[in-house]
């Protein structure tokens, strides 16, 4: 019989907390809900997070982590502040398009509770999340010139480029597809955008 490493427990608990979280949202991640489906002991999985923002962050923190690293990277590469409003869109679109079960446990699944205890783990993962989106949101900003309301594009960028992998992740969960290819409707917001930006910042790329 193979010998479980302890790494490969602390992987499991993930998947397992991940699992929980994607069919109930915050209120089905619980200790004894994650070890009693793992046949562990409650205190093997507190062995590994001491507590539930300390799991619920592994969980998200990568992902987002990895989404500001996409977006930043294609805000710096552009050219002008057009391009980078359109590579931003690109970026966070492709990026969450290639695995909507991840964009799902990062954006829906932690809206779903009903607990006050639930809410708190909320409020507390948010101290961590900050940070990831601040600096995203700063470099887009400075991609797009650093203006007056530059940080309010980059955000509204952002949440744009959400709602369409959004819709993308709604239609795929009951198999109802767009009757516009996601991808070409993501370069078409892209650009869509890119105009707009292109508009208020005068800018003639």
């Amino acid at each position: 019989m193979p010998v479980s490493r302890p790494r490969d427990t602390r992987d499991r608990i993930l998947r397992t907390a991940a699992d929980l979280l994607g069919a109930g949202g915050l209120d089905a991640v619980t200790f004894d809900s994650v070890a009693s489906r793992l046949g562990v002991t409650k205190q093997a999985v507190i062995y590994w997070f001491p507590s539930k923002v300390a799991l619920l962050s592994e969980l998200a923190l990568p992902g987002l982590q990895n989404e500001a690293r996409a977006a930043i990277d294609a805000a710096q590469s552009a050219s002008s502040m057009a391009g980078a409003a359109q590579a931003v869109v690109r970026a966070i679109t492709a990026f969450h398009m290639a695995d909507l079960p991840r964009f799902r446990l990062m954006y829906l699944a932690p809206q779903i509770s009903t607990h006050a205890e639930a809410r708190r783990t909320a409020a507390e993962l948010m101290k961590q999340i900050h940070p990831v989106t601040a600096e995203m949101y700063s470099a887009i900003a400075t991609a797009l010139g650093n203006g007056p309301r530059a940080r309010e594009t980059a955000v509204a960028l952002h949440m744009a480029a959400l709602g369409h992998v959004l819709m993308v992740a709604l239609t795929d969960a009951i198999d109802d597809p767009l009757r516009q290819a996601p991808d070409i409707l993501a370069v078409r917001l892209a650009s869509v955008l890119a105009v707009g930006v292109e508009y208020e910042t005068g800018e003639s790329s």
